[in-house]
């Protein structure tokens, strides 16, 4: 009679249904577009003039004195051309990014490791070009020994966060002229004592800027401003990245492809939540050992990524589409 009783009172509430299962970014197309040099690395990625623009540098190594850019482009990502290379025969050209300026040409900055005969070590680079082939004379940009590591563009300006290359260290922001090629400083210390150095910053469309922070050897920073932005609010994510980079996609949510140093390294791509001041994994690429630098663009309802991964032996340069959740 009991266990009657205990039927009939399960009966009368009705199952749970199962929980669906959270939607995944899926990996559309995979690919390595690049391998010839000895060393394939530090890539960023842009759209301009209904093409695909990728830049990186070739070297011999991770830290060799040896860089120039490489810059392919190509129409819908099947087949790379190769448009040539970017060279400074008095440094070691690194980490060249890509973007678009307001009069619709594309910028290319990249850090100038001076030679040992040079009297200052670092200098921020910056090549224009009206057709992604033929490229303006080097403009120095930015103050000597800080690296303007990646540039913005919001209203019609450049912005860019630089940081000192040796101590004492501090992160320092910029603004420029239209062209591109004039700057100066916005703010001379937003962030000073840590060694504080890449970054990646997105303006949303109610003027907030956002700025993800690497810090090293502890973890990242997710920083806020406003208009003028002289002033950032900074809050700890608790997770240590390499190589950031930061875009929002169309429906609102912020995208970062990052290094993620644990269990092991790897590039993955990860949603940064403005209101939890988190960022969580939702994919981790193909990739392994010395990896990351990743070029961003949500283009036709995918994310295309760029990138570089020695998991297959060389540092090799791939590129991946991915459909987002």
């Amino acid at each position: 009679m009991l266990e009657l009783l205990a039927l009939a009172w399960q009966l009368s509430f009705p199952a749970k249904p199962a929980k669906k299962p959270e939607p995944k970014a899926e990996i559309v197309s995979f690919d390595k577009v690049w391998d010839r040099a000895p060393h394939n690395a530090f890539t960023d990625l842009t759209r301009f003039r209904e093409r695909f623009y990728l830049a990186f540098r070739e070297g011999s190594g991770h830290d060799s004195d040896d860089g120039v850019i490489r810059v392919l482009s190509c129409q819908r990502t099947e087949r790379w051309e190769d448009n040539g290379r970017i060279t400074y025969p008095a440094a070691d050209l690194r980490d060249p990014k890509l973007t678009v300026t307001p009069d619709n040409r594309l910028m290319l900055t990249a850090a100038a490791r001076m030679h040992s005969s040079s009297d200052v070590r670092w200098k921020t680079a910056a090549w224009f070009s009206t057709d992604g082939r033929a490229w303006e004379d080097l403009t120095i940009i930015g103050e000597p020994e800080v690296w303007m590591w990646r540039v913005s563009w919001h209203q019609g300006r450049a912005y860019g966060m630089g940081y000192s290359t040796a101590e004492p260290r501090f992160l320092r922001s910029y603004i420029g002229a239209a062209n591109g090629k004039q700057f100066t400083v916005l703010n001379p210390s937003i962030l000073s004592g840590d060694y504080v150095n890449e970054s990646s910053t997105v303006y949303l469309p109610d003027e907030t800027a956002v700025c993800l922070l690497r810090r090293d050897p502890k973890s990242a920073l997710l920083g806020t401003s406003r208009p003028p932005y002289r002033g950032w609010t900074w809050d700890d994510l608790g997770v240590r990245i390499g190589g950031p980079h930061l875009i929002q996609v169309p429906d609102g949510r912020l995208v970062a492809a990052v290094r993620l140093y644990e269990p092991e390294k790897r590039t993955s791509l990860c949603w940064v939540n403005l209101e939890e001041k988190s960022i969580k994994e939702f994919l981790a690429l193909p990739s392994g050992g010395d990896t990351s630098y990743a070029g961003l663009v949500y283009h036709e309802g995918l994310l295309h990524v760029s990138y570089y991964s020695s998991h297959e032996g060389r540092a090799a340069i791939y590129f991946a589409k991915v459909k987002l959740p």
